[in-house]
């Protein structure tokens, strides 16, 4: 029954990363299991919840519980040069490297990929700034922060940190580019200008070409095997010939020598080797013509004949203005995504095709921002229980004649069948990889010598495996402590202010309490003493120490407390005010007087009464 009941949460976890991915465009399933199943279960722990069905229920209730859910899973832990070491070898060794033999001219583009609230990419900025001058920098280095998320991103476009995450920059440092903001430090603006920020999944999105260094430190662990291999072909594309990749401590490249050269093992650095690569292509705007030339009918056939040829477009297209609304539906859109000339006219996020199969309104947005098309290849639609439809996606602003921008089009390209051959001849590739590993293995027979060494050899790489593996746990544990540290230092720092403001509030009813000339006691519900004023200690020869949390009704003090019992009783059980009640009584000092006592119920939450005793006559 354990194992039965392991592998129906190990389904409904799979179901619920599928509903993720389809919902928000957010793809977890090609991170690792342990590291995954862990932080999911942290968060259901804290809404109480103990299964993946219920709580998924839970994110399709409460669209909010999602944001939650990613800050939960992106532990974003992350600090300026955190490494120190590691960013000493950078400026010192890398830098040199990436600038010598660059045109004054020549731009240097970098990319932080998985940058989360922005430290590491301005950390970057500063370094080329010490480099080149801060001007020069502005002038000549654009760098790229890219992150899932998006609350992290806001932080980071923002460039406001507090005075602790700066802490352990050098003084120096820290004055130089960063300015006082309140209670908070603003990053250099020019550089800032300079490092653009962006929602970017290194698992499915195409990547940022060109690069001179690519830095992606922490990141690849949380994947598993096959994920971080798609990821390093996409780092592999993005780097020019000699780019730097930059990983985090808890990541290698042990099977890759035969496209990246290590420049610094320890430091986890590695240098792209020289090949061919190709540099994905601008795409041209398209651009409308404002003019029309020639008489109406003339013109009036060519706006036919345009709309025909686009309706019977092969690929389904979809035209949206500058306001999120679709104008524009040809006829394979139509039939292909059950739309109909209806919806012409509403907004484009009311559509089920804005977000899936790929999240498109972020799309829109970034193509816009960059002016520029973007392309997304292979997105899996599914069209039944058994049936797969893989579609490239490509996002293209619009301008007119004079540069204005007026709208987007969307067009969807029917890849499934090249994408099932490509699959084909991967399969072919493996079986033909399996024949050659036979021959290989008859080879092996015949060199026993040989087939000993190989087999050492490979053990040895399974235990360094192995030792990575429980590398990268232990560095996934360690930032879930630093995280949950933090978490404790902010409760610890409410609570101290908290405190702070008892003690104050405290020290200011005390003061108000001996200020009052008259006699003020304050009992509770079982009429023992809480508090005992300075009017009362000069009335009576009591101090307070002395009478505190002692029953009123037996304490010897000159007045006659016996005669206050109905008094009070009354006041308690009534809750409203009774006397003045006049006693005779004998002061501190020996001397008859006659005592006038108010009782009146205690105000809040806690049963008791005050009592007000004043002097008013003397005998």
């Amino acid at each position: 029954m354990a194992l039965e009941s392991e592998e129906t949460a190990n389904d409904d976890l799979e179901e619920l990363l599928n509903f993720i991915r389809d919902s928000r465009g957010f793809d977890f399933t090609g991170y690792k299991r342990s590291s995954l199943t862990r932080r999911i279960r942290k968060r259901m722990n804290d809404v109480n919840i103990s299964s993946y069905v219920d709580y998924r229920d839970r994110l399709e209730s409460n669209a909010e519980e999602f944001r939650f859910l990613f800050n939960t899973i992106l532990i974003n832990v992350t600090s300026f040069f955190r490494d120190a070491e590691t960013w000493t070898f950078l400026q010192r060794e890398v830098l040199p490297e990436v600038l010598d033999g660059r045109d004054p001219d020549d731009e240097i583009r970098v990319w932080s990929a998985g940058c989360s609230s922005g430290e590491e990419a301005y950390s970057l900025a500063i370094i080329f700034a010490e480099a080149l001058g801060v001007a020069e920098c502005a002038k000549r280095v654009k760098i790229y922060g890219t992150d899932v998320d998006e609350e992290a991103l806001r932080d980071a476009r923002a460039g406001l940190y507090s005075a602790k995450s700066l802490e352990l920059l050098p003084t120096e440092i820290r004055d130089k580019y960063f300015e006082p903001n309140g209670a908070q430090f603003l990053f250099n603006s020019d550089l800032r200008r300079r490092v653009i920020f962006g929602r970017h999944d290194i698992t499915r999105d195409a990547p940022i070409s060109r690069l001179d260094l690519l830095v992606c430190r922490n990141t690849l662990m949380y994947f598993n095997v096959e994920a971080q291999s798609q990821i390093m072909d996409r780092f592999h594309f993005a780097l020019r010939e000699g780019g730097y990749l930059f990983l985090g401590k808890a990541e290698m490249l042990l099977s890759d020598g035969d496209r990246f050269d290590v420049a610094s093992m320890r430091q986890r650095i590695f240098r792209r080797r020289s090949g061919t690569a190709g540099s994905p292509q601008q795409p041209t705007p398209v651009k409308f013509d404002s003019t029309t030339s020639g008489d109406p009918r003339q013109a009036s056939r060519k706006r036919l004949l345009n709309d025909l040829v686009l309706e019977s477009a092969p690929n389904a297209t979809v035209g949206i203005d500058l306001d999120g609304v679709v104008v524009l539906i040809n006829g394979q859109a139509r039939g292909q995504f059950g739309l109909t000339s209806h919806d012409v006219g509403r907004p484009f996020r009311d559509l089920e095709i804005s977000y899936r199969p790929a999240e498109l309104r972020s799309l829109i947005e970034q193509a816009h921002s960059e002016r520029r098309s973007v392309r997304v290849n292979s997105v899996e639609r599914r069209m039944g229980a058994d049936e797969v439809q893989y579609v490239d996606i490509l996002i293209k602003p619009l301008w007119s004649g004079d540069g204005v921008a007026v709208g987007t089009s969307v067009v969807f390209v029917d890849t499934t069948l090249a994408t099932r051959l490509q699959y084909e001849v991967k399969r072919n590739r493996e079986d033909l990889e399996t024949a050659y590993e036979e021959l290989q293995s008859t080879n092996e027979e015949l060199e026993t010598t040989n087939e000993e060494l190989q087999s050492s050899i490979e053990e040895l790489e399974t235990t360094n495996e192995e030792l990575q593996s429980t590398n990268e746990e232990l560095e996934t544990t360690n930032e879930e402590l630093q995280s949950g540290n933090e978490e404790l230092e902010t409760m610890n720092e409410e609570m101290r202010i908290r405190t702070g403001e008892l003690d104050e509030a405290r020290t200011f009813l005390e003061g108000v309490l001996s200020s009052v000339a008259a006699g003020v006691v304050v009992l509770d519900a079982e009429t023992r003493v809480r508090s005992w004023n300075r009017g009362a200690e000069d009335l009576w020869g009591l101090r307070s120490d002395e009478v505190r949390q002692q029953v009123f009704f037996t304490l010897d003090f000159g007045l006659p407390t016996a005669d206050l019992r109905e008094v009070v009783q009354e006041c308690l059980s009534s809750k409203r005010r009774t006397g003045p009640l006049s006693l005779d009584a004998v002061n501190r000092i020996g001397r008859t007087i006659t005592c006038s006592v108010v009782c009146s119920p205690l105000d809040g939450q806690s049963e008791g009464v005050v009592l007000l005793m004043e002097e008013s006559s003397r005998g």
